[in-house]
């Protein structure tokens, strides 16, 4: 599922994904496409920004291969998966807390 890499004269050209597992490349497309349905999460803000100048077919293969590399991780470091958008929007809203406490002195 990592993706085929082509380049001359230094422009990156596009490349086929290499050879897998076709049940697991198409169940990793299949919650890729799903995961770009979803709302303020991490994977669909990824799926929404390769789609819009690579197309939605790309775009599903490219977060079905960042659904893998997350799961990877997950199960070396044995830890539960959480979200970078929910923990952006935890820190960003601690922040807004500690400015709004801060102007009322």
């Amino acid at each position: 599922m990592c993706p085929g890499s082509h380049e001359s004269a230094g422009k990156r050209k596009s490349g086929r994904t290499r050879k897998g597992n076709p049940t697991l490349r198409r169940a990793l497309v299949e919650a890729a496409q799903a995961a770009g349905r979803t709302r303020n999460t991490y994977l669909s803000a990824q799926f929404r920004r390769i789609a819009q100048r690579r197309g939605n077919k790309r775009a599903a293969v490219a977060v079905g291969h960042t659904i893998l590399v997350i799961a990877y991780y997950l199960l070396k470091r044995k830890t539960t998966y959480e979200d970078l958008e929910s923990n952006e929007r935890r820190q960003s809203e601690t922040a807004s807390n500690v400015w709004s406490a801060s102007d009322t002195r």
